[in-house]
């Protein structure tokens, strides 16, 4: 009986201290939630800051003045995303280890190679007085954000530390954060560099094409240029046998994004409609936070910009200032050199050139690491950029993010632009990753250009391969003049639109050179999409992007039925059901409940692997996993499979395998195992139960117990790569934008994910639903519900 009444009470005593525990962790976390209602008196303010929120938490942010904006922009950044905002600076500086302890170290010794947080204060001290005071300004209203939250983010808590302030130059650090996840594919040259030492020129030529007919240019049907002829016979390396594990098929889902334009004439309205979904890897909170903001210009003008902002910038990213309408899509210009450095053996500090020998400088970059020793990196650096050591070569990184102006605040300028030119102008000038740019304003015209930074070079590098440093004239003259950079204004047909592809047939595509285009597949699709859309509206401009039309995996399935003869079905239940399921469960979509749609898309990816899996683990052997593959080499590699499948050369035979007949039964039939392991039955085996939603706080994948609280549901999606709606499980369209300047009222917009952070407000998930389903949702923010004044103190 004692020791009944002692169990009965150390169970009571243990359930009171978990109800408190969960308590504690309740309130904790309530506590870090932001005030949306009352008054806020604040340092620094000229007069009052009125921020508003509708049903979905988007704030519209009314202030008297560009700097009580920005003061106010950065308090509600804060409120809602500040960890964002954090990991942003510090992946560009190279400092997640002070933060997640020695497992962040590999990737800070990547990142910290390219020295940002000195180079963001040496381009700080050289901003302008007004760009600073803004950053600034900035700055000053992200801290008292963060300060007046009743405790600190919820995941500084589950890391056991405290927020570090925000600073100036961390802006520019947010900056940086974009080249990387924009132009930091150094893999791909290293890639090429391996091809062209064990590859004859024909066999390189015919890998590396440098366009497809799938191409759709904007000055010209397609690019004219016919492709290399397939060479007699294939590279050693070429389709042997692998383990299937070591050679993953390519995804295409993961490239983007989309942009496009109709001019004035034709829309009911007059004005121009420009449409935008930038495709970025997905997860909670979303990379944009969307809002209204509202100001004064010195001489009473008031602006109202609208669109989607970056947590850590200041600026409106895309969106309409109600004279100019923008968005913009990854330019893949070729902005990356890699320089093979001939080192002097006598004296490891120096480098020979072609006009003699040049220093390599050494600085040592302190790393701090949570929970254990720091340490001290040495990072070399020449002339022409930091050194990348790669075994036993040595390479210097030659980046525009490197060049001096590489990072300002042009793009500011955008909000002031009254038409088409003067935003086009600044786009040129804006100190960003190149991006294409596709504007439209409200007098109807449309154009498109380059914004952000180009390289002035002397010369380019034939194909973008590694080149020596003894290479004459191989220095860059900074960066390219803003009059130079190509620009299509107003094209006759009234349409303008960039998928990533290659965007000129012309002789001005050498100014922009060739990055890692796309395969163009998607960008023809849109411009095909914009040509049946004749007369249109914003509802029927954003259906372009929802456009899951199997129009490039078609072909593939043709060849499948093809090759799936009565002779080759016969005795062979499984090829029967598959080809069966192929010509049957086809939709002509990426539609979720298509079977037919995953068997073409698995196929093409098991085809790869047989042909190219050795190759890619090659190059995994050579430069370490991850490093480069023959996708991150040449985003044409499924232009390359179409001929190898169409022409059939018997020189590119894989390894033991007497026709290509049966290549493709071979291929068909391991992609049934494959499902077979799986336990997924062929009738089963839809494209919605492959492709479902991974989006989800990146506490969820270090902590999955958590991920029931921090994870969005795990949805089939629609869409995948080349086609205009892209979506894979965790990268995709990170927002879908339609709007004329002018008639913002009538714009469209959805995105992945909420406006809040923190998995407790009603706004973690808010709009997440009709992102899914595709549903257009008002651009312009609701009725207000709630209202929080700012008041100078």
């Amino acid at each position: 009986m004692r020791i009944g009444r002692w169990l009965k009470r150390a169970v009571i005593a243990l359930m009171t201290l978990l109800v408190l525990l969960s308590g504690g962790i309740w309130l904790f976390l309530r506590a870090s939630l932001p005030q949306l209602d009352g008054q806020v008196s604040a340092a620094g303010l000229t007069s009052g800051v009125a921020v508003t929120r509708d049903s979905l938490g988007v704030p519209t942010i009314t202030a008297r003045n560009r700097s009580d904006l920005a003061y106010a922009t950065g308090y509600v950044h804060a409120q809602d995303r500040f960890f964002q905002m954090d990991l942003l600076r510090r992946s560009a500086a190279g400092e997640l280890a002070a933060l997640f302890g020695a497992p962040a170290l590999p990737l800070d010794r990547i990142r910290r190679l390219h020295r940002f947080r000195a180079r963001a204060a040496a381009t700080l001290a050289g901003l302008t007085t007004i760009d600073r005071a803004l950053l600034d300004r900035y700055a000053a209203g992200v801290n008292d954000g963060l300060a007046a939250l009743d405790a600190r983010p919820f995941e500084y808590g589950l890391l056991r530390t405290r927020p570090v302030p925000w600073r100036a130059e961390d802006s520019l650090l947010v900056g940086w954060a974009m080249y990387f996840d924009l132009q930091g594919n150094f893999g791909r040259k290293v890639g090429r560099a391996w091809l062209q030492a064990h590859t004859t020129p024909e066999q390189l030529a015919f890998l590396l094409p440098q366009s497809s007919p799938w191409d759709a240019p904007l000055d010209a049907p397609a690019i004219a240029e016919s492709p290399p002829a397939i060479p007699a016979t294939a590279p050693d390396w070429y389709g042997q046998a692998t383990d299937r594990a070591a050679a993953a098929a390519p995804d295409d889902a993961d490239v983007g994004s989309n942009n496009w334009a109709v001019a004035g004439s034709r829309t009911g309205h007059g004005s121009a409609i420009v449409a935008n979904d930038m495709h970025l890897g997905i997860q909670l909170p979303n990379t944009w936070y969307r809002a209204v903001l509202i100001f004064e210009d010195a001489d009473g003008t008031r602006r109202r910009l609208v669109g989607v902002t970056l947590p850590g910038l200041p600026a409106l990213v895309a969106g309409s200032n109600g004279h100019v309408a923008w968005g913009f899509t990854n330019s893949y210009g070729d902005t990356f050199d890699l320089v093979a450095l001939q080192r002097d053996p006598d004296d490891a500090m120096r480098f020979r050139t072609a006009g003699g020998w040049k220093p390599i400088e050494r600085f040592d970059e302190r790393i701090d690491v949570k929970d254990g020793p720091g340490e001290t990196m040495p990072v070399y650096e020449t002339p022409l950029g930091p050194v990348w050591q790669l075994g036993a070569a040595s390479y210097a990184m030659h980046w525009t993010a490197h060049e001096p102006g590489a990072l300002n605040l042009g793009m500011m300028a955008f909000e002031r632009a009254d038409d088409l030119t003067s935003l086009l102008d600044a786009a040129n000038r804006a100190g960003m990753p190149a991006q294409n740019i596709v504007a439209g304003d409200a007098k109807g015209n449309i154009g498109w250009t380059i914004a952000g930074s180009l390289p002035n070079r002397r010369w380019r590098p034939a194909g973008s391969f590694p080149y020596p440093s003894t290479e004459p004239d191989l220095d860059w003259h900074g960066l390219l003049d803003a009059a130079d950079y190509p620009r299509r204004v107003d094209p006759p047909d009234g349409q303008l639109w960039t998928a990533n592809a290659r965007q000129l047939a012309g002789s001005s595509y050498e100014r922009l050179g060739d990055g890692g285009d796309d395969l163009g597949a998607r960008a023809r699709q849109i411009r095909d999409d914009l040509f049946r859309l004749g007369k249109t509206d914003e509802r029927q401009a954003y259906g372009v992007g929802l456009d899951d039309r199997a129009v490039f995996l078609s072909k593939w399935r043709d060849r499948i039925l093809a090759a799936l003869t009565d002779e080759a079905v016969s005795g062979h239940a499984e090829r029967a059901e598959f080809r069966r399921l192929v010509r049957e469960s086809w939709t002509d979509r990426a539609d979720v409940d298509s079977v037919g749609y995953r068997l073409v898309h698995d196929y093409v990816g098991e085809l790869y692997r047989q042909l190219f899996g050795s190759l890619d683990k090659a190059l995994d052997h050579a430069f370490g996993g991850g490093t480069t593959s023959l996708r991150g080499s040449n985003s044409r590699w499924a232009f390359v499979l179409e001929r190898l499948d169409d022409e059939k050369p018997p020189g590119w035979l894989p390894k033991g395998k007497n026709d290509w007949h049966e290549v493709e039964l071979a291929a068909i039939d391991q992609v049934v195992a494959t499902l077979s392991q799986d336990g997924i039955p062929l009738a089963k085996a839809s494209w919605g139960h492959r492709n479902r939603a991974k989006i989800m706080h990146p506490f969820a994948r270090i902590l999955p117990f958590l991920a029931y609280w921090l994870a969005a549901p795990e949805d089939p999606l629609p869409g995948d790569g080349n086609m205009p709606r892209v979506a894979g499980p965790s990268f995709g369209q990170s927002e879908r934008m339609a709007v004329a300047p002018g008639h913002e009222d009538l714009g469209l917009f959805t995105m992945p994910g909420g406006q809040s952070g923190h998995p407790l407000s009603p706004y973690f998930l808010a709009g997440h639903a009709a992102w899914v389903q595709g549903l257009p949702t008002p651009l312009l923010p609701g009725p207000a519900e709630h209202r929080l004044g700012l008041v100078p103190r």
